[in-house]
């Protein structure tokens, strides 16, 4: 049996936020923040091959949406 701090620690880094985009795939499950505040949740359609954009398609609606990381916004797995 794990130690609950070896497990505790293991989902803090998969949630934590995530630099390099490129390291996403299609299907993993996200959510995009800035300023502390969820935007938007769901799934990785796409990411960009500079890892500078990225869509999203999110739980309710069936239309992808983009996020800059120019313009300031964080991913974290969920």
């Amino acid at each position: 049996m794990k130690a609950r701090g070896t497990v505790m620690a293991r989902r803090a880094a998969y949630a934590a936020t995530v630099s390099d985009w490129r390291s996403l795939k299609a299907g993993d499950q996200v959510e995009i923040l800035k300023h502390a505040q969820l935007l938007a949740a769901g799934d990785v359609e796409e990411v960009s091959a500079s890892g500078n954009v990225l869509w999203l398609v999110p739980g309710a609606q069936s239309e992808a949406t983009s996020f800059l990381k120019s313009d300031g916004v964080q991913v974290r797995r969920s």
